[in-house]
């Protein structure tokens, strides 16, 4: 039972980290090497606005938000749209960014196990006889109302769907007056706020440490590559593959292994199907 119920936290963990690096190249085809970096970045912020400012803990979150949404922005407008396109270029510029906002941090002082943001809800309850942080239970739904509200936004709202038209098809849509940079722009915020979003729900599970960006963003690459890149089903569906595997491993072999299961992840989904459960980008290649 318990492996069940941890299972089902940990993958709508995962999905949390993953969806926003998913919607990011899902759009654009840009992989996001920097989201690591805005995870944490996002703590840290929510962190000095809180102890620092003393501002109201929801006030501290909306302010967050905001402004790693328009970092999110920025990043694309003034670096990554000179080098998109170029897909060797976009990894390192995005990953450079990322790491020399980590290592500015470790810098700056924000570093060891002090730093730490309050849970939502104290407590915890009995589920089928194991005990269960509330805040963990309030990850699943988080989880699900933001599985939800990606899902409605691309199929009702007008930009939603201009960005889902910039996923399936990007020169179809700019033939229908589609802005693609414009695009790029607006999903690669919308990609920071989630990974934002994301940083707020699993950080009160426990400290704020600069090198949980390293580990978020394999974890990320981890689950987009198994479920194929820019698929947001295949996400959520590797998420839940490896995160029940990441659980199983904890439970019967040591807990230090679960990054492992990630990385053989990455390595047998390559080598059995590069485009992963849902992607369609190397279909004709793997065929022939």
């Amino acid at each position: 039972m318990d492996i069940l119920i941890y299972g089902i936290i940990n993958s709508f963990s995962l999905a949390l980290m993953a969806i926003g690096f998913t919607l990011v190249y899902g759009i654009s085809r840009l992989p996001n090497f920097a989201h690591g970096a805005l995870y944490v970045i996002t703590g840290f912020l929510v962190w000095s606005l809180l102890n620092l400012l003393k501002l109201h803990y929801i006030i501290s979150i909306l302010l967050s938000l905001v402004i790693m949404g328009l970092v999110g922005a920025m990043i694309y407008r003034f670096v990554l749209i000179r080098v998109r396109g170029m897909a060797t270029s976009e990894i390192i510029a995005s990953y450079a960014m990322g790491l020399a906002i980590l290592e500015a941090l470790r810098w700056g002082g924000f570093k060891g196990m002090t730093y730490t943001l309050p849970v939502f809800i104290p407590g915890s309850i009995e589920i089928g006889g194991v005990p269960v942080d509330l805040q963990r239970i309030i990850v699943i739904g988080i989880g699900i109302a933001v599985v939800t509200f990606m899902w409605l936004f691309t199929h009702f709202n007008r930009t939603g769907l201009a960005l889902r038209g910039m996923a399936q098809d990007e020169h179809a849509a700019m033939m229908l007056g589609i802005d693609s940079d414009w695009m790029a722009l607006i999903a690669m915020a919308l990609g920071s706020i989630l990974a934002g979003l994301s940083a707020i729900v699993l950080l009160p599970l426990g400290n704020i440490v600069v090198e949980a960006g390293y580990n978020v963003l394999i974890l990320s690459i981890a689950v987009c590559i198994v479920g194929g890149l820019g698929s947001w089903a295949g996400a959520v569906l590797a998420a839940f593959m490896i995160g029940f595997l990441q659980i199983i491993t904890v439970a019967y072999i040591q807990s230090h292994f679960h990054m492992v299961v990630a990385l053989l992840a990455i390595i047998i989904t390559l080598i059995v199907r590069p485009s992963g459960l849902f992607g369609k980008q190397k279909e004709l290649e793997e065929r022939v």
